[in-house]
């Protein structure tokens, strides 16, 4: 379902082998904003494995000057966006090619390629900016060494960096320097990135286990330093982690980090100078969270994990581009797993990940948008960097991890590094490497089938129902598996799941305490013998699979494993479940109840939010409800504000029942002294801002003031942007009257602080909407003088977390939010059109919408898809929300 004149649908089963092979790559830039020149030499030769034909070189908004081949003038053609070269020398040999051109940063609001930003130039090249500063075989499986010279005016960019490492400096005339850069490792061209602009450093030398010595750096705007000690302590421990966990060193003299307030995702890998978005490396403890701490340390994290997971080895074609990212996701989770320390900590963790998948990840399974975390097809790439390639590309590897064990997955790794360093490959490739060095595990014995994680969208539905013979003490239990079916796939076959598992007695004594069960077929019946009680099942502990489970246990059961399951996850899932099926009972009812929750389920987060034992991270987990979002994926018709209204309704019981248990965590929770964003302190943090939400809501549905005062004043007096945004928080849920008080001081004091002044404007684009006004106060936030639509942090600060995010204001009867949406859509597709689309799913489940939302989205969508000349990456999106 195309378009005439739109690109052509990429299928990978039509992947061919580049028909020339680059080796090395000799790049010369003179900066400029209006007309940086590029001289692009460059080392081909013919891949004698493909026919022999033309070759064609990917060029995007480029002005082309010359081109030459050894040395002497050639033919060309231009043929769309490709730059065509015919008349080449025949024969393996190598021949220099030679090409000169010129582009304009400064007019690049894509943030693609090359442009600036604040003055200083920037690169983003995955998956295809290459093409725009170069003409090139922009493809992630044509690897080159290169060598990079820029030159630039000295004073205006002091600073000149590109991958590798630096070998020559010095000055030229006319006030200009120069800088060459050689990266020794072959690399594709996503990788490539250069800056150029004036900023100031943070650096560190380090020793590695072998004690090589290494230069770390951290660039930022001048005024920025200070707020960057914790990205260089994050990048340290991500070294030092590769190396004890996978023996992986850092291979380069330096490894650099630059941070941009223009960018259009969180960070990216380029070999040996990282760019990121200032979001993932900025932090004080008066500027940034106890979440944005952790945010950065897994970002930076992820970003050097890449370093072999991505550089070393990359993907043959986008398609693989899980090979990549759900290796390093995994990787990364670990990561931030083992750096929390305590078994509670890295349960919190777990279920912060999980939490995320299931909210984001499912949903996308379940939408228009569905994709194998391998995709079979596109239209536009960058519309598949998902959370299914992403997230769930990570708990593929996961499964893969408990199937063979943490030493058995450390020997599959050394293996893939061993067969495939320095090579563009496949997921099957990986896979295949992780049950090579594991014949025996159940991965190798039923590799074909766990494959299918990659060939298959959806996500898999587990049904599990027990029956307890007490005479024969023997607990059976039947286990079936199934799929919907998702675009392009009607039929699924079944997955490889793994399911670790206990079984408990009523009284919480465990009468199996730890087992792995694998699922190959799609049904099976496992039988434990010597059950000396009925027992409840404890399935999918740790989340051991990314699936969707069924059981037939009863609330009782449900609350057996609340009170006593040994497993965090499941324990946090059990209150969860509970929470959920209250709240799909009330939404289903003609008038949503005001009691929701039964008086067991209070009783039960009474003991939980009381318990001395447990850590104060994991209670604030539990006794935070569902989000409205997951609520509604578990409907077959939604009605957004009636869920909205359920929702409230959980809260206001809550904060009510539970009052006294609430001002009890509030005055034992604080952290007194400096400011530290460790898992303890971050936890005490939480589950205090959670307790003073509780009671101003208590307060607001009580028409008192006394815990509004009591936020006010916490806000006023917060020694850290932690407790201060959580106070502000507070007031601005409970509609508090002195929210706007609240609101106008913190803007005032943080006027000048970027990253302080999203957290403003998300925060009321978040509201909940009690007056009827939310539509209203966000397109009036769109004319504050310190909103930038061009500004992809600011932009999705307001309008995505205004579309995603609140379901009661952006589902209105009148569809003014559907209007709003489709506006903006149109309008950043016209100048960033990666942010436009990712602004576009919003929509993606409206099929789901009751009336008036159905009818209402739907005209909004189609409103979007006829404007003219819109980008591939906002096409892709609105014609399959709107394929049947």
């Amino acid at each position: 379902m195309l378009r005439e004149g739109t690109t052509a649908v990429i299928r990978r089963e039509d992947y061919c082998a580049p028909a020339f092979w680059i080796d090395t790559v000799d790049l010369t830039f003179d900066l400029d904003p209006v007309k940086t020149r590029v001289l692009n030499k460059m080392t081909v030769r013919r891949n004698p494995s493909e026919p022999v034909q033309a070759l064609r070189l990917d060029g995007e908004e480029l002005n082309l000057s010359r081109v030459m081949v050894n040395g002497q003038g050639t033919s060309f053609k231009i043929d769309g966006n490709q730059l065509v070269l015919e008349n080449l020398p025949q024969g393996n040999d190598a021949f220099e090619l030679e090409i000169f051109s010129t582009c304009n940063p400064k007019k690049n609001t894509q943030l693609s390629g090359l442009y600036v930003s604040q003055s200083s130039f920037f690169t983003q090249c995955e998956a295809q900016g290459f093409r725009r500063i170069t003409y090139f075989l922009d493809r992630p499986d044509v690897m080159a060494i290169y060598t990079v010279t820029l030159r630039a005016d000295k004073q205006a960019y002091p600073v000149l960096l590109s991958n590798g490492n630096l070998i020559e400096q010095g000055n030229l005339q006319d006030g200009k320097h120069f800088t060459k850069w050689v990266d020794p490792h072959k690399k594709p061209a996503y990788l490539f990135a250069l800056v150029a602009g004036n900023l100031v450093c943070r650096e560190q030398r380090i020793t590695a286990r072998s004690g090589k010595e290494h230069l770390l750096q951290v660039y930022v705007r001048s005024g920025d330093l200070y707020k960057t000690d914790h990205a260089m302590h994050s990048l340290m421990a991500s070294i030092a982690w590769d190396e004890a966990r996978f023996s992986l060193s850092l291979d380069l003299e330096r490894f650099m980090i630059v941070a941009t307030s223009d960018f259009n995702m969180g960070a990216m890998e380029n070999k040996g100078l990282n760019i990121f978005n200032t979001k993932y490396v900025l932090a004080s403890p008066s500027t940034a969270s106890d979440t944005d701490y952790a945010n950065i340390e897994s970002v930076v994290g992820h970003e050097y994990f890449h370093n072999w997971t991505g550089n070393r080895i990359t993907c043959r074609d986008w398609f693989q581009l899980s090979l990549k990212e759900g290796l390093t996701v995994f990787r990364d989770q670990e990561f931030s797993q083992d750096l929390a320390g305590t078994s509670s900590a890295r349960a919190v963790k777990r279920i912060e990940d999980v939490r995320v998948l299931r909210t984001v990840q499912f949903a996308e399974d379940a939408g228009p948008m569905a994709h194998p975390v391998r995709p079979d097809s596109y239209i536009e790439i960058n519309n598949f960097y998902t959370v299914t390639i992403y997230e769930k590309g990570a708990e593929v590897v996961r499964m893969m991890q408990t199937l063979v064990g943490r030493e058995g997955f450390a020997k599959g790794m050394k293996l893939y590094f061993e067969r495939h360093d320095g090579q563009a490959v496949t997921c099957d490739d990986f896979a295949q490497c992780i049950a090579d060095a594991n014949p025996t595990s159940a991965l190798s014995q039923h590799l074909d089938g766990f494959k299918r994680w990659y060939t298959q969208a959806g996500t898999p539905h587990v049904h599990a129902h027990g029956h307890y013979d007490a005479d024969a003490q023997r607990y059976t239990l039947l286990v079936k598996q199934s799929c919907s079916p998702t675009p392009s796939q009607l039929i699924k076959q079944a997955f490889v799941i793994p399911v670790e598992l206990g079984l408990i007695a009523k009284d919480g004594s465990e009468l199996l305490a730890y087992q792995l069960r694998v699922i190959t077929e799609p049904q099976h019946t496992w039988v434990f013998e010597g059950i000396t009680h009925e027992p409840v099942p404890s399935l999918l502990r740790g989340f051991s699979a990314p699936v969707i489970l069924e059981t037939d246990l009863n609330e009782d059961q449900w609350l057996t494993l609340m009170a006593h399951d040994s497993d965090a996850f499941n324990r946090w899932e059990a209150a969860q479940r509970l929470c959920l099926q209250s709240a799909i009972r009330a939404i289903q009812q003609d008038t949503p109840p005001q009691q929701v929750l039964s008086d067991a389920l209070l009783q039960a987060m009474r003991v939980v939010l009381r318990h001395p034992q447990l850590d104060a991270a994991f209670k604030d987990l539990v006794l935070t409800m569902p989000s409205e979002t997951y609520m509604a994926e578990q409907l077959s018709v939604v009605d957004p504000l009636r869920i909205h209204q359920t929702r409230e309704n959980m809260h206001t019981q809550i904060a009510m029942q539970l009052k006294e248990d609430w001002i009890w965590a509030f005055e034992n929770h604080n952290t007194a002294g400096t400011y530290e964003p460790d898992a303890v302190s971050s936890g005490r943090r939480a589950l205090k801002s959670l307790a003073l939400t509780y009671l101003c809501l208590a307060d607001a549905n009580a028409n008192k003031s006394t815990w509004h005062q009591k936020a006010l004043h916490a806000y006023k007096h917060a020694n850290n942007m932690t407790d201060r945004s959580n106070a502000l928080s507070a007031l601005v849920n409970c509609g508090a009257d002195c929210e706007q008080e609240a609101l106008q001081h913190f803007h005032s004091t943080y006027q000048k602080e970027e990253l302080v002044l999203d957290k403003w404007f998300a925060l009321q684009a978040g509201a909940a909407d009690r007056d009827g006004q939310g539509i209203h106060r966000v397109r009036k936030l769109m004319n504050h003088a310190d909103f930038n639509l061009h500004n992809p942090n600011r932009a999705r600060s307001l309008i995505s977390t205004f579309c995603h995010a609140n379901q009661s204001a952006f589902h209105r009867a009148d569809a003014a939010g559907y209007v709003f949406w489709a506006e903006r859509v149109i309008e950043i597709d016209g100048f960033n059109h990666q942010v436009a689309a990712r602004l576009a799913r919003a929509l993606d489940r409206w099929r789901k919408l009751a009336e008036p939302y159905r009818s209402s989205a739907h005209e909004a969508i189609q409103r979007v898809a006829a404007s003219n000349q819109l980008s591939n990456d906002v096409l892709e999106v609105v014609l399959r929300a709107l394929e049947e």
